[in-house]
């Protein structure tokens, strides 16, 4: 069990509160599969991934990128259990869609470039480790299935 400290959840809780879904979602998603071309391979069913431009303006993208952002709720409403609250999602990435678990490292990568860009010179170092702490966790929750 991950221990939190008040401020950690603070921080967390923050940046989810000034959240932009719909952008910060497609942003990093699209970021993920630009700067990571191989982790294209799982979104064969989204239609034309040709080029930058296209990715960017692909809905079924930009949609799958809100629902991730969204699914990220769940480990904020469960953060002293993250790991049980992600079982059923880690398990259907694993055996059901066979997602390599070095691309959830990725897209959170991308996720906090996103971020920290939107949130400028309030993406302190604190910030930066709170965020960065609450995305391991979930990282390694989804990635749990595998070992």
């Amino acid at each position: 069990m991950v221990e939190w400290t008040d401020d950690e959840r603070s921080i967390i809780n923050g940046i989810f509160a000034n959240l932009d879904y719909d952008e910060v979602g497609r942003k990093a998603l699209c970021r993920c599969l630009i700067v990571y071309p191989w982790t294209q391979r799982y979104f064969g069913g989204f239609g034309n991934l040709y080029n930058a431009q296209t990715i960017m303006a692909n809905p079924l993208i930009a949609k799958h990128g809100t629902t991730i952002l969204h699914g990220l709720d769940r480990a904020l409403k469960n953060m002293d259990n993250i790991k049980e609250t992600y079982s059923e999602l880690s398990m259907l990435h694993s055996e059901k869609l066979h997602v390599d678990p070095d691309n959830f490292r990725l897209l959170a990568d991308c996720m906090t470039v996103v971020i920290a860009a939107k949130l400028g010179s309030a993406f302190s170092i604190d910030t930066q480790a709170a965020w960065q702490k609450f995305l391991s966790v979930v990282v390694s929750a989804l990635g749990r299935q595998y070992h």
